[in-house]
């Protein structure tokens, strides 16, 4: 089923997350900016967690998780260790929230209209995952940028 995929692409992804972000030697390097480079790795990994913990989290899975997007790119200074910790966190959230999911939940539209037109559940999912890949590349650029 769609969801065991999904579930494997956002461990594996978020798991990569989280050895990017240990590989910073310099934990400050973190939120640092630099030319045209205009999101931190660690606004870009806030995003994510909120991302996910919200779109999949509270609104599929009913965590209760509130997003506030307006401190995902305005955070800084969030320790590498809580990163780490909250990346974490949203790994067992996302896998415990898919693994509920039924092949009838996929195929209804998503709860939310996010794109100002209607989709499944399982368009937005996929949607989710590519989303965190592209952030991670983001994040893997932004590490070797800032750290030459």
């Amino acid at each position: 089923m769609l969801t065991d995929t999904l579930i494997t692409l956002f461990k594996r992804d978020l798991s990569k997350l989280i050895e990017e972000i240990n590989q910073y030697k310099d934990a400050s390097n973190l939120w640092k900016i630099d030319g045209l480079v205009s999101n931190s790795a660690g606004s870009l990994c806030v995003h994510l967690i909120g991302n996910l913990n919200h779109f999949i989290g509270s609104v599929l899975g009913h965590s209760g998780y509130i997003r506030q997007r307006n401190l995902e790119f305005s955070l800084t200074e969030v320790s590498k260790s809580e990163l780490i910790k909250q990346l974490e966190d949203t790994i067992s959230i996302v896998e415990n929230t898919l693994q509920n999911l039924t092949v009838e939940d996929l195929q209804r539209a998503y709860k939310l209209q996010v794109f100002n037109a209607p989709m499944t559940t399982e368009y937005f999912l996929v949607h989710l995952s590519t989303h965190l890949a592209y952030h991670l590349g983001q994040v893997n650029y932004h590490r070797r940028l800032i750290e030459k």
